[in-house]
């Protein structure tokens, strides 16, 4: 795995992007309560998502690709505002999609050391992820990277005809 994973490309994301990551975001939204959407995307309803994380600023979009011979994305990482309000600028939610075959293989770590070197020369302060729970895999890549837990919203959403915590960390940026 690991002569694998030096193959593996971490890029900005782009337009040629959207099928594909939309493919892979689908599958969570489909199969796991790892996100709240409860109805798959098209790739024109994903769009404005995909337009809302240019090349450079605070909101990114980087992207894991190979290393098969098409250059298969792998997973994604972003960086959102956290809330719409101003005063919340210098804060960003930041989130790791994994392909469902390529998870446990280093991608996420890829993806996020890649997210934060891109985010180092920007003004922001702190960084947030939510955590749908139980979610090791993803708790485990959070503290990696630093994050620490701060609370929990208790059965804050409803999918799959059960109610799911989500459990919050942040980072100094």
């Amino acid at each position: 795995m690991p002569s694998e994973l030096a193959e593996v490309q971490v890029r900005p994301g782009c337009e040629g992007d959207l099928p594909a990551l939309t493919e892979l975001y689908n599958h969570y939204v489909r199969e796991t309560p790892i996100t709240f959407d409860t109805a798959p995307f098209t790739p024109e309803e994903r769009r404005p998502w995909l337009l809302s994380h240019p090349i450079d600023g605070p909101h990114r979009l980087m992207v894991a690709t190979g290393p098969d011979p098409g250059q298969r994305i792998l997973g994604y990482a972003t960086s959102s505002p956290f809330r719409p309000k101003p005063a919340y600028g210098t804060s960003v939610e930041t989130t790791v999609y994994v392909a469902a075959d390529a998870g446990g293989r280093g991608v996420g770590r890829l993806l996020y050391k890649a997210l934060f070197d891109a985010l180092a020369g920007e003004n922001l302060h702190r960084a947030y992820a939510g955590i749908t729970r139980p979610n090791e895999a993803s708790t485990r890549l959070h503290a990696r990277f630093g994050f620490r837990y701060v609370g929990t919203y208790r059965e804050v959403g409803y999918k799959f005809g059960r109610y799911w915590d989500v459990a919050w960390y942040e980072k100094e940026l």
